[in-house]
C-alpha cells in the first residue's frame, strides 16, 4: 500500500506518548521521532503483512483494530491477540532483526503510523531510555504468551470462552465485536465448540443473548467458570 501524508506532528507526538516505549522521552525528542513516522490506512480484512516477510518496522495503531495471527498450511488460524488504538505491534521483529513472526490483518478501517526498522535501530543508540522501556514492554508480551499457553493447555474451551467474554467486557466500547469463527480462532478451537460452550454458559445462567450481543448475566459465576 502506498504511504499517505502523515498527520500533524502534534498528533503523532500524542500517539507516541501513549506508548510505554516513548513515554519517558521529552517533547523535542518525541518530535524528532514523530517526523520519521509514516501514515498508512487499510480497509477491513486487508492484510497488512504476512508471517515470514522482512520486517517493515514498528506499527502503531492510531485508529481501528488488527488481529495478529498464525496460519497453518491448511488455512486454520490461531489469533494470538487483537490490537487496538494506541498500541503497537511487530515489536519483536524490529528488535531482533528477523522476519515478521506472525501475520496481521485489519479487522475494520485501520490507520497506522509506521517507523521503519533502520530508524528504530538508530533511536536505540541515541536514546538509552527508549531501550530501557523496550525491556519492560517485551516482558509484558512474553507474559501474554505464557498466559495463552496456560489457557490452551489447562483451561477447558468453556473456561477459555468465559475468560474471553470477561476480557471483552472489560474493554467496553474499545472492544471489537468478534464472530463465532473469530472467537474460535482466538481460543484455539473450532466454531462448533464455541457454539457448544456458549450454550453451556447460557444454560448455567452466566450469559444471555440480546440479539447478536452476548450479555454477562452473572459476572462472579462467570469469573469462577473462567478459572476452569
Amino acid at each position: 500500500m502506498k504511504p499517505e501524508p502523515p498527520p500533524s506532528i502534534r498528533d503523532r507526538i500524542e500517539l507516541l506518548r501513549s506508548l510505554p516505549y516513548f513515554r519517558p522521552l521529552d517533547d523535542d525528542t518525541l518530535a524528532s521521532i514523530a517526523a520519521l513516522a509514516v501514515r498508512r490506512t487499510y480497509q477491513p480484512d486487508e492484510v497488512i503483512f504476512l508471517e515470514g516477510e522482512p520486517c517493515a518496522g514498528l506499527f502503531i495503531v492510531h485508529a481501528g483494530h488488527v488481529k495478529i495471527y498464525k496460519a497453518s498450511p491448511e488455512g486454520r488460524e490461531q489469533i494470538l491477540t487483537i490490537i487496538g488504538p494506541r498500541d503497537s505491534f511487530n515489536d519483536v521483529a524490529v528488535f531482533d532483526g528477523g522476519p515478521n513472526p506472525a501475520s496481521v490483518q485489519a479487522m475494520d478501517a485501520v490507520e497506522l503510523c509506521v517507523i521503519e526498522r533502520p530508524a528504530m535501530a538508530s533511536l536505540f543508540d541515541r536514546y538509552p531510555k527508549l531501550a530501557q522501556a523496550v525491556v519492560a514492554v517485551l516482558a509484558a508480551r512474553a507474559r501474554l504468551l505464557v498466559d495463552m499457553v496456560q489457557d490452551l493447555s489447562l483451561r477447558s474451551v468453556t473456561g477459555r470462552l468465559a475468560k474471553l467474554l470477561l476480557d471483552q467486557a472489560a474493554q467496553g466500547q474499545d472492544a471489537v465485536p468478534l464472530t463465532r469463527q473469530q472467537m474460535a480462532a482466538r481460543l484455539g478451537t473450532i466454531r462448533e465448540m464455541v457454539s457448544r460452550a456458549l450454550r453451556e454458559l447460557e444454560d448455567e445462567g452466566l450469559v444471555r443473548r440480546d440479539g447478536r450481543q452476548i450479555v454477562i448475566a452473572d459476572r462472579a459465576a462467570l469469573e469462577r467458570r473462567a478459572a476452569q
